[in-house]
């Protein structure tokens, strides 16, 4: 098979419009997170009674199942995209209410529902499939007069709010809110409105922390550094070990004393046996994915592309922002999985959906006219 512009087959018309540094850089940090996995789940198999290599090689079954994700998912025209999401997100929330009313609970929280015996976190996959749907809304309320893509969107988003509330799981609900808010706001909204969505959510966090002791006690814990969270001075000792380049690969210590070390904390890890350098190059490899994305998308001239793009990129700089910052100390624990790295099929999956949906939708279209078109700042 010849690679060459003037072959019309299928994959040589992907491979030469899609965007190959974005989806170098995706798959630098997959192989990344398959080795950090591999190199610290050992000492939780062994604790739990696990075989020492139960987590690595599942991560490999998922990491196999990832790329085949993203491969065909970006290989899809914006219309099938826009099906498949729409689809993916009437599903996603049907589990999400199973996971309200059968799911299985974890430290007082239902996130997971059993599928045939394996565990599946709905929330994680309508993620993508909500931000595609909210863009195709805010683009037909821009391109059709009279349509209430603002009002449809707002209903969805409250319909999605009250199950994560519901389960609950606030840190979701913030993401969710804060990608919500950033397609409005590229949409036009008004700084007023963006400021009361702001304000509204914050206001859910603040009846959260009085209302939901667990809630409460992470807040506690980090606004008044009360010690309370075992976890964080784990971590932190972490960093402190490694230094600026480490203990060496498979030298540290921390993964056999922190519980979450191969999914929440495993940034620490990193920090611990490869270095301060490291976790840089990596934050870097996050970062070029954000900012090429977005390069990418301001060639735009499709608004549906505009905001779901941009909504798809906030998604997965958002989610590495908040494990790296947990990580540090910089925020608040919550259980959020460090993109492409930590260990999770739910995780993975769904963040391969939302990057295929990205080289998808920012591959270059040939016999298109591309220009730069200024977004129409207004009032939604």
């Amino acid at each position: 098979m010849k690679f060459d512009r003037q072959n019309k087959n299928i994959f040589t018309g992907w491979w030469w419009t899609v965007d190959k540094l974005s989806l170098l850089a995706i798959t630098m940090i997959i192989l990344f997170g398959a080795v950090m996995v591999a190199t610290t789940s050992p000492a939780i198999a062994d604790r739990i009674g696990y075989d020492s290599f139960h987590f690595a090689k599942k991560q490999l079954m998922f990491l196999l199942g990832t790329f085949l994700i993203i491969v065909t998912v970006s290989f899809m025209p914006p219309i099938a995209i826009r099906r498949i999401a729409t689809f993916g997100f009437l599903v996603s929330i049907l589990l999400m209410v199973g996971v309200v009313l059968f799911g299985h609970e974890i430290n007082g929280a239902k996130r997971w529902i059993f599928i045939a015996g394996q565990s599946l976190q709905p929330s994680e996959f309508m993620k993508p499939f909500f931000i595609i749907v909210i863009a195709w809304m805010l683009s037909e309320a821009k391109n059709r007069k009279g349509f209430k893509g603002f009002q449809i969107s707002l209903i969805l988003y409250a319909l999605v709010a009250a199950l994560l509330i519901s389960q609950p799981d606030f840190g979701m609900f913030f993401v969710v809110t804060a990608v919500w808010g950033g397609q409005l706001f590229v949409g036009g909204l008004s700084i007023p409105l963006v400021i009361s969505i702001v304000l509204a959510g914050l206001f859910v966090l603040l009846v959260a922390y009085f209302f939901f002791p667990h809630v409460a006690k992470r807040m506690d814990s980090y606004m008044f550094d009360s010690g309370g969270n075992y976890q964080v001075r784990k971590s932190l000792d972490a960093f402190d070990s490694g230094g600026l380049i480490g203990r060496g690969p498979g030298e540290g210590i921390v993964k056999q004393s922190l519980p979450d070390s191969h999914t929440d904390f495993i940034f620490a890890v990193i920090g611990e046996e490869l270095g301060a350098i490291t976790c840089i190059v990596i934050v870097c490899l996050y970062g070029f994915i954000v900012l090429r994305g977005l390069r990418r998308m301001m060639n735009e001239d499709d608004l549906f592309f505009v905001y779901a793009v941009s909504g798809l990129l906030m998604q997965f700089g958002l989610q590495a922002i908040i494990n790296m910052g947990v990580a540090l100390h910089l925020l608040p624990t919550k259980g959020m999985t460090l993109p492409f790295i930590s260990y999770g099929g739910s995780s993975m999956f769904a963040i391969a959906i939302a990057m295929g949906m990205m080289l998808g939708l920012t591959k270059t279209r040939y016999g298109s006219v591309l220009k730069k078109k200024k977004l129409v700042w207004e009032d939604a």
